[in-house]
């Protein structure tokens, strides 16, 4: 990464470019007759083993079935749910590659993202997903145990009341970056690199960052997925990455 001085509370370490993949790959744009399945997330990761295929591939069928009981997705959305919530949530993994073993805590996680996306892409890491919503906890589970999923925990509840420590935090804009630090910034194992970054928040988030970055008081790095995906849906979305 390109460090970026300025005399703002926050160091920037953004405008660097992608750690994985900085030439993305030519995926058609997505209409409403040109839904895209499973099969985009071959294109963006090809190489993924059968059994990764398979899971990715059996998650429409299910969100599908919960979703129709438990709403967890916006029923207009769940036509892209691979490009809207499973790629998206992917945009982590062009940024860091988790190693086997670590510890990744996803905050506010919803019906699963960014989570069990990422838990089938890194299967040796062990995925710890909490939110606040029972039901949404429900869904998770269901979808998980569909799948075969057994790096992932579930847990409803606040993250707050996490207990132990973790590698990483993931999450996809549960609130402002600023309280969100405060909820767990000591919940990360400090001093490690448990993947190809060192430990820290990797946040899904899109727009004008840079204040809300800046009243953080921390460094930062922002990674825009636009750059990592070709598609219009990205084009003002970013991860933020926040080194601990």
């Amino acid at each position: 990464m390109t460090r970026k001085e300025t005399p703002k509370p926050a160091d920037t370490l953004a405008s660097a470019a992608p750690l994985h993949s900085p030439q993305p790959a030519v995926v058609p744009q997505t209409t409403g007759t040109n839904r895209p399945g499973a099969e985009l997330i071959a294109r963006y990761f090809p190489d993924l083993t059968a059994v990764q295929q398979q899971r990715f591939t059996a998650l429409e069928g299910l969100y599908r079935e919960w979703n129709a009981k438990i709403n967890v997705i916006s029923r207009k959305d769940i036509g892209l749910l691979y490009l809207h919530h499973v790629l998206h949530s992917l945009a982590i993994a062009k940024v860091c590659s988790f190693s086997s073993g670590a510890r990744i805590l996803d905050v506010g996680c919803g019906g699963g993202f960014p989570g069990i996306p990422l838990a089938i892409l890194f299967p040796e890491t062990q995925f710890t997903l909490i939110d606040s919503i029972g039901k949404k906890i429900k869904v998770v589970n269901e979808v998980a145990q569909g799948i075969g999923l057994r790096n992932l925990t579930a847990i409803h509840g606040r993250a707050e009341a996490v207990q132990g420590k973790f590698d990483f935090v993931v999450s996809r804009a549960v609130t402002e970056m600023k309280p969100f630090i405060g909820w767990i910034w000591d919940k990360i194992e400090p001093g490690n690199s448990a993947g190809t970054l060192a430990n820290g928040i990797l946040y899904l988030k899109g727009g004008d960052l840079e204040a809300e970055l800046s009243a953080t008081g921390r460094p930062y790095a922002l990674y825009e997925i636009g750059e990592l995906f070709d598609d219009r849906f990205f084009e003002t979305k970013k991860v933020v990455y926040i080194p601990r």
